[in-house]
């Protein structure tokens, strides 16, 4: 029975229990921990990283992970957040994610607390959206009316 356990069937807390027991405080059945608790476990043998807030033990991903360990590393002990949002990981990759998930940041070093209902409902994030392809068009429309001009005059003498 204990062959068949993996980290899937398990309970998230299960996966590095020795790890969390003696940090972290508990609330509701959920670990709290300081960023300081966070960045100590920056090494390969023990790499915890923060997403939106979460902290994750990934230390049995490193060698995983299909960007590297090396990226990983650079993000360990710290706030991996927008490193794995410009990234663009998968809905696969977010659900993997889930496996390795310890606890949560503590409130108080939570940053941007007041824009995080802005983050969920993507309002910043749909502006930088078209903006992204707004920009290239404008300049691809620009680049088309100089062409026509340059082209039309030059027939024309």
């Amino acid at each position: 029975m204990g062959k068949g356990m993996t980290n899937n069937s398990s309970h998230p807390d299960a996966v590095n229990s020795t790890n969390t027991e003696d940090s972290g405080e508990t609330e509701g059945g959920v670990k709290y921990f300081t960023l300081e608790e966070v960045r100590v476990h920056n090494m390969s043998d023990e790499t915890w990283l923060i997403i939106h807030d979460k902290v994750y033990d990934i230390t049995s991903f490193l060698e995983e992970h299909p960007g590297g360990e090396e990226v990983l590393m650079e993000a360990a002990g710290g706030d991996a957040t927008e490193s794995f949002e410009d990234v663009g990981h998968s809905i696969d990759a977010r659900e993997m994610l889930q496996q390795y998930y310890i606890g949560e940041l503590c409130k108080d070093d939570r940053k941007n607390e007041d824009l995080k209902g802005e983050h969920v409902t993507n309002s910043g994030k749909s502006s930088n959206t078209w903006t992204t392809w707004l920009i290239p068009v404008i300049v691809a429309v620009v680049v088309g009316v100089l062409y026509r001009y340059y082209t039309c005059e030059h027939k024309s003498s």
